[in-house]
């Protein structure tokens, strides 16, 4: 029996969650309490199945998604999620079949991007997509980091740091969140439901272990920064405490806050490991310690990924920190967003335009997606052999034009 790709309808939706655990290899069971609010915040226009007979064998999902970009704009973006093949079905296309659809929807619909969270990092990029930003975790040893253990709780810098409830943060996380935006590229927006499911309201997948939020006001009064922490309960065998403190979320506007907070985090009474959760690989954490070889690298992966779908609203969306030109010429198997263009950017602003002049660079789309968040350096990807250099220093003129100060940053996971 041939096997139909469509999209859901609200009698399939158990089917689909059931499959969706299926494929992520959890417990196969949908309690009515999740299929309940699944459902409820799911566009199941959006939602596609496959369906071999009744069963659904495969998942697929997007949403509307708004992308801070180089210099604090943004991009609407179609965010793709729950993406499942189930075990007995793999390599027969389907995945294939319902990013087509989805991209192509994408594309009328007018969305300048695509993006995702990659389980793996093989699958992506045959469709179009780069990784447009990376993220580190680190373990500090709090013993050795060499901060003073005589300091006091309060910030050097006249600010102060407060303990909060989820309730406060709800109230003045949106506001930090989006001028956290507006400084760094790869920032996706939080929806009401993303503040809520993440300071513990609605329904909970997995049980929820309240943390504790301290929040960061400098010297004015603004609030500039917060933090979200867990910490564990272990004693050695000598009587000393040897906790963990796990930061589920750290939002930092400025680098007062960023230093305040995480000098706050790492010098808690009875803390000697803190895990700094999925950070800004250039995050401030391991050099504003004493001793940065207390931060042990624990993760350095890829985060957000991007595929382009309207390559002049992407090049013009962001700003550039010097005046220059440069003809890509952009391979597209699928035919949604290549051909040649000329971007002629300055730091006033761009213009991207569709050229026939001859090109100076020559890349897949999806090495679009990691050069235009302001992350990749086109002269390493031409020596990868990924980029073709068709007029001398076109690369190295590229990365004047692309690279940025701060790298990108995406906080979720989606």
């Amino acid at each position: 029996m041939s096997v139909d790709v469509r999209a859901v309808t609200e009698s399939d939706f158990p089917g689909w969650l059931l499959a969706l655990q299926t494929g992520f290899l959890r417990p196969p069971r949908v309690p009515d309490e999740l299929v309940a609010d699944r459902l409820a915040n799911a566009d199941l226009a959006r939602t596609q199945g496959a369906f071999d007979g009744d069963r659904i064998v495969a998942t697929f999902r997007s949403f509307r998604q708004e992308v801070s970009t180089v210099g604090g704009g943004s991009l609407t973006a179609d965010a793709i999620t729950q993406v499942t093949v189930s075990p007995t079905h793999r390599r027969q296309g389907l995945l294939s079949r319902m990013m087509s659809s989805d991209l192509a929807v994408a594309k009328e619909r007018g969305d300048a991007i695509a993006t995702l969270i990659a389980a793996e990092y093989p699958i992506y990029g045959r469709y179009g997509f780069g990784p447009a930003s990376w993220t580190t975790e680190w373990s500090v040893d709090v013993r050795r980091a060499g901060l003073d253990p005589r300091r006091t709780g309060r910030p050097d810098d006249g600010g102060r740091i407060d303990l909060a409830d989820g309730e406060e943060i709800r109230k003045i996380g949106p506001e930090v969140y989006r001028r956290l935006a507006g400084v760094r590229a790869g920032i996706t927006d939080r929806t009401t439901r993303g503040w809520e499911l993440g300071t513990g309201l609605g329904y909970q997948l997995d049980p929820w272990t309240e943390p504790f939020y301290a929040v960061y006001r400098s010297e004015s009064g603004e609030v500039d920064g917060y933090v979200a922490y867990t910490a564990d309960d272990k004693w050695d065998d000598a009587k000393q405490p040897v906790n963990t403190a796990s930061v589920r979320d750290l939002i930092a506007v400025t680098p007062a806050a960023e230093r305040a907070l995480w000098q706050y985090v790492c010098s808690i009474d009875w803390i000697t490991t803190v895990r700094s959760g999925y950070r800004a690989p250039d995050e401030l954490l391991p050099l504003l310690l004493p001793d940065p070889r207390a931060a042990k690298t624990l993760t350095y992966v890829d985060m957000l990924w991007v595929r382009v779908l309207d390559v002049v609203r992407v090049l013009e969306s962001r700003t550039y920190p010097v005046e220059g030109s440069l003809v890509l010429d952009l391979r597209d198997g699928d035919g949604l967003a290549g051909g040649r263009y000329r971007l002629d950017a300055s730091p006033a602003g761009a213009s991207c335009v569709r050229t026939t002049d001859s090109a100076d660079l020559a890349f897949d789309i999806a090495e679009l997606g990691t050069l235009a968040f302001g992350d990749e350096s086109a002269v390493r990807l031409a020596r990868l052999g990924r980029a073709d250099e068709l007029t001398p220093g076109a690369a190295a003129r590229a990365d004047l034009l692309f690279r940025t100060p701060l790298r990108p940053f995406s906080p979720d996971i989606f």
